[in-house]
């Protein structure tokens, strides 16, 4: 019973496995950051290319 006690002290004393939940939490963050930043920028791209379209499609469109 005393070597059960023990071993649950020393487990919950552990702190190793945090350091890995820290990392994977850190990467999840970093991801969902890299997954805004290409949405918002490949939004701005369509939104130019349509513009660059709508000026070659109807020249008197666009002002220059």
């Amino acid at each position: 019973m005393n070597q059960f006690l023990h071993s649950t002290r020393q487990f919950l004393r552990d702190e190793e496995g945090v350091t890995a939940i820290e990392y994977g939490l850190i990467a999840a963050l970093v991801a969902v950051a890299v997954i805004a930043t290409v949405y918002l920028v490949g939004v701005n791209l369509n939104t130019t290319f349509n513009k660059i379209k709508t000026c070659l499609t109807t020249p008197a469109s666009c002002g220059t």
